[in-house]
């Protein structure tokens, strides 16, 4: 079982979490990095884009890495490949970030235990956009399973 996988802790680290920083986010509406962060971003969450490739992503300065950030990141979530994510893993420890997000596919135990070393909180191979909808109602409304059976509406859900 991927690190931080159980539901509690996946709710925590989302509600925690309020500026995340994303290594490798494109510019490019359909490419899945764009549409977790816009997604994201809609939901409250303040978006750092880290690409050397781009000036601006949505809205938001781009950075060419984690370093080059001015201001405190709660969550560094990685679209990157998985050989990429350790170097990326010590990037996020150096900055004081306090989660590592690597996203789906994006497996690398070495990144976890980097991360995990430095007192990051980790979590591997899941999609933040599809947790949050999970953990706080997006996916119910299209009757998606997600896995947790209640009658009951969370009290922490805005409506």
């Amino acid at each position: 079982m991927p690190p931080m996988s159980d539901i509690n802790t996946l709710r925590r680290v989302l509600r925690e979490s309020r500026t995340l920083a994303v290594v490798g986010l494109s510019a490019d509406w359909f490419r899945p990095s764009n549409f977790a962060a816009k997604y994201m971003q809609a939901h409250g969450y303040r978006i750092i884009p880290v690409n050397p490739k781009y000036d601006e992503i949505l809205g938001e300065k781009c950075y060419p890495n984690l370093a080059a950030i001015p201001e405190p990141v709660d969550l560094v979530d990685v679209f990157r490949k998985p050989a990429d994510a350790s170097a990326i893993a010590r990037e996020a420890v150096a900055i004081g970030a306090r989660t590592l997000w690597l996203q789906i596919g994006v497996i690398n135990d070495e990144a976890v235990k980097i991360a995990e070393s430095g007192g990051l909180s980790v979590v591997m191979d899941r999609c933040v956009k599809i947790e949050y909808a999970r953990l706080f109602g997006g996916l119910n409304w299209f009757g998606v399973n997600t896995r947790l059976i209640s009658s009951r509406r969370p009290t922490w859900l805005p409506y």
